[in-house]
């Protein structure tokens, strides 16, 4: 399972870059704000920013709602790096920009925004490169996330759809060992959470024994 970086901090992201572990990056217009990024010209200068950073795809959100918006942004959004993958959301036009996108244009996609088996089937069949499901969210609503994740695995590997599944909306470490059982092919988290792979309380007192013998020994 890849790990994605779901942020727009490029100090996490050099962080995350420096444990050699994390394979992309995802973000969206809320993590773009948080950092306090305004403008297209700032946002898109953002988004070669965290390329420069990251090896591997970086996903960038289209704000716009409309189908011809869909694309106009997104082939501006595509065109600032090789990295890019086009974040579209699940919704009639959102789904037709898909399938324009990959059909026509060559331009690699995220379907985001996706909670239930329905969508991820429409976004799969439209040729979405990546399926979002946002675990956290459903969690949030009393409904399973996890769940939808093995589901959506489960049909994509049963009728040989190439859309990978990226769990989304993680919000601690355990989702990412669930995610890891539902055979997810990325987890986007933040860094916190997957810092968390590395707590353990027997870690903790292994090295402090080793630490401790070593020092009767050579003082």
């Amino acid at each position: 399972m890849d790990f994605f970086l779901d942020t727009a901090n490029l100090d996490q992201i050099r962080e995350g870059v420096e444990l050699g572990i994390i394979d992309g990056v995802t973000t969206n217009p809320s993590l773009m704000a948080k950092e306090g990024i305004k403008g297209e010209a700032a946002v898109h200068a953002h988004y070669r920013a965290i390329c420069e950073l990251v090896g591997g795809d970086v996903s960038a959100e289209v704000i716009s709602t409309d189908y011809d918006g869909m694309l106009r942004e997104g082939e501006r959004l595509a065109a600032l790096h090789p990295n890019i993958v086009v974040k579209i959301p699940c919704t009639k036009d959102g789904i037709r920009a898909i399938c324009k996108f990959t059909d026509e244009l060559g331009i690699r996609t995220n379907c985001t925004l996706v909670f239930s088996l329905g969508q991820a089937l429409l976004a799969a069949k439209a040729g979405a490169t990546y399926v979002s499901p946002f675990v956290g969210r459903l969690d949030d609503v009393s409904e399973d996330g996890i769940a939808l994740v093995r589901d959506i695995v489960n049909i994509y590997t049963a009728y040989a759809y190439d859309t990978q599944v990226i769990a989304a909306s993680i919000r601690h470490t355990r989702h990412i060992i669930q995610c890891l059982d539902a055979n997810a092919d990325v987890a986007t988290c933040p860094l916190s959470a997957i810092l968390g792979l590395l707590n353990h309380p027997l870690t903790d007192i292994g090295i402090a024994r080793f630490l401790a013998d070593y020092k009767k020994v050579n003082g």
